[in-house]
């Protein structure tokens, strides 16, 4: 059918080995330079060269190195790929409920190289300008030479591409530790591991995916100056009114059966489960302590039994199934039970993943005992009524900024509960000077959605940690395979505190936040920080430019400058074993303080002859922005 269409230009599928003719299958992943189509005659594409991963809540932030995603990109051009683009080059948000996954946390930042916020993701960013730009250079040649491949063993290989115009090389070196020292066309290389020289001329090297150039950006979060906070944020509160739902199981609709939470057409994250029991004293099933258990696909379950929460539970990324039982007392007679399942962002990937269960699939089971036996009473194909979403979020729309109810009604400014369930928060804030990022901070709040004007900023929950274990304090080895479990960070921490704010969702006088809070947070610890560069670092090569940027403010001091073999990282530099002979730190002081941008030539000529002997010279800079 797609091929009847006659569109003018190929399709593709995606990691789809058996794709037919004429479809030409594509690789995924972090690495496609050893992926061959399944047609000879079908050029070698790269559809998602991942730059990082995403985060799931309760999960730690992954990374990914400059120069091992380089060496991904460089390696696949050497082994003939064609076509190569990258998932994802700008991370993003995901605002109101449009996180899927399902468990993906509201930021899509994927340590992409721009970032959520738009601001380069350096050195990722340069370190990757610098890499297309020597490959557009080799355009003709990449497309029209003739390829021939010398392997040295050990997996090192050189790769020449030769026209009649001339030639260009990629040497390999897909070792994970070993440096490689080859001869080629009669002139001694050094290949660092897990990296790719590339030589234009095949003679000199100009680019190497180990050797990053690029400056390191160390971004800060600064308080809101337009107002003193959080003191100054004065909220007002209202309860999420559950009577009806919880007490007297009141919905819209009503089944026999439980219900596929999809059903409702994904209109809200919260679904009500109700249904009522009736037991007399001479009931089988009756005794003094019985148990509720409930089978869920949801993400999280709220229980209510005669008006009384009785529990809360939650999964973990990537579990799809729960039971929740929780011991209950209930009555001679009616006895209502009430459970408000919450998902959070439906499953999106997958075979036939639209078919995968959502919310309370069932059993629902009472069990008693008698005696020593269990007695259970499947209460699943009882009748049940439902009620979609939550008073004030899908009936009376808390969060907008065109209510027709009186602003103020419901709302109350005295003894504004903290640790509160189901609790609705508002306060008015002045927008953040400047043009920088803004983010909001909810540490300190549990579970819910935000709201700026009206616009959701997405799910929150800043209660859920990462794990303990699994990040490390020493820097990452971008030498060998990488997969998002190496090289992360945050551990022990909220999977996501800070929440992205688009200057556009923003007003220049008076703006409202709205929060809801569905297992109870402080709303006293809340507030809005800006994004800025604060420090900017380069560690770059000698023959290189080094560019130095403080994101359109200038630069106010150089910190820290060495030529030679400085040793350290961006805001732990040292002196290294050899080092100028001149002082350089007032050279680097002339030519970039008050300077938005500034661009040091690094060679001895400029900064001064150094006893390093064959030692490859660097230079360490670390500025203030």
């Amino acid at each position: 059918m797609a091929d009847s269409l006659d569109i003018g230009v190929p399709w593709i599928m995606c990691q789809e080995s058996d794709a037919p003719q004429p479809m030409i299958n594509t690789c995924n992943g972090w690495y496609c330079d050893s992926f061959t189509p399944n047609n000879p005659n079908s050029p070698k594409m790269w559809t998602e060269n991942w730059t990082g991963w995403f985060k799931s809540w309760g999960g730690k932030d992954p990374h990914r190195t400059a120069e091992d995603l380089a060496f991904s990109v460089a390696r696949f051009f050497q082994t003939g790929g064609t076509f190569q683009n990258y998932y994802m080059y700008h991370g993003g948000t995901n605002f109101g409920r449009t996180s899927g996954g399902p468990y993906l946390t509201t930021t899509y930042d994927y340590d992409a190289p721009l970032d959520e916020f738009g601001n380069l993701n350096q050195p990722k960013w340069g370190h990757l300008k610098e890499l297309h730009n020597v490959l557009k250079a080799m355009e003709k040649t990449l497309t029209h030479g003739n390829v021939s491949t010398t392997d040295f063993g050990n997996s090192v290989t050189a790769t020449v591409y030769a026209t009649e115009e001339g030639s260009s090389c990629f040497f390999g070196n897909a070792n994970t530790t070993g440096d490689a020292a080859i001869t080629f066309q009669g002139s001694d290389y050094v290949v660092p591991a897990w990296s790719v020289s590339i030589l234009p001329d095949c003679k000199t090297e100009v680019y190497s995916t180990a050797k990053v150039n690029a400056q390191t950006s160390l971004i800060v979060k600064k308080p809101n100056q337009a107002e003193n906070e959080p003191s100054s944020l004065k909220w007002v509160w209202s309860s999420e009114v559950i009577d009806e739902p919880v007490v007297q199981g009141k919905g819209s609709f009503a089944a026999s059966s439980l219900i596929d939470q999809k059903v409702i057409n994904d209109a809200s994250d919260y679904l009500w489960y109700m249904t009522s029991v009736d037991l007399k004293p001479d009931d089988i099933i009756w005794s003094d302590n019985m148990t509720l258990r409930v089978n869920t696909s949801g993400i999280v379950l709220h229980a209510y039994v005669n008006g009384e929460h009785i529990g809360s539970q939650w999964t973990k990324y990537g579990v799809f199934k729960d039971v929740f039982e929780q011991q209950v007392k209930l009555n001679p007679g009616k006895n209502q039970i009430s459970l408000l399942s919450v998902t959070v962002g439906l499953q999106n990937y997958g075979p036939m993943f639209d078919m995968v269960q959502t919310g309370i699939t069932g059993p629902v089971e009472l069990i008693g005992r008698k005696g020593d036996e269990s007695v259970i009473k499947d209460l699943s194909s009882h009748k049940w009524s439902y009620k979609v979403g939550l008073s004030g979020l899908e009936d009376q729309k808390f969060y907008s900024t065109v209510n027709t109810n009186n602003e103020t009604s419901g709302w109350f400014a005295d003894n504004v509960p903290t640790n509160s369930r189901m609790t609705w928060y508002k306060t008015t804030f002045k927008a953040p000077l400047g043009n920088d990022a803004v983010v909001l901070d909810l540490q300190g709040m549990g579970k819910g959605f935000a709201w700026v004007n009206g616009h959701n900023i997405g799910r929150h929950w800043p209660s859920h940690l990462a794990e303990e274990d699994g990040c490390s304090s020493d820097a990452c080895d971008y030498r060998g395979q990488y997969d998002n479990n190496k090289c992360v960070t945050n551990c022990g921490q909220p999977s996501q505190r800070w929440y992205h704010v688009p200057r556009s969702f923003l007003q220049d006088d008076v703006n409202t936040l709205v929060l809801f809070e569905e297992f109870g947070g402080n709303p006293s610890l809340v507030n809005f920080q800006t994004l800025a560069v604060g420090t900017a670092c380069g560690n770059a090569y000698e023959e290189k430019t080094l560019e130095l940027s403080c994101n359109g403010r200038p630069i106010s001091a150089i910190k820290f400058a060495s030529f030679g073999d400085p040793q350290g990282t961006c805001g732990s530099f040292e002196v290294g074993t050899c080092e100028a002979e001149k002082e350089i730190l007032p050279v680097l002081q002339q030519e970039c303080v008050g300077k938005e941008t500034c661009y040091i030539d690094i060679s001895e000529d400029k900064l001064g002859k150094t006893s390093c002997g064959s030692i490859v010279k660097r230079l360490a800079v670390e500025a203030v922005c």
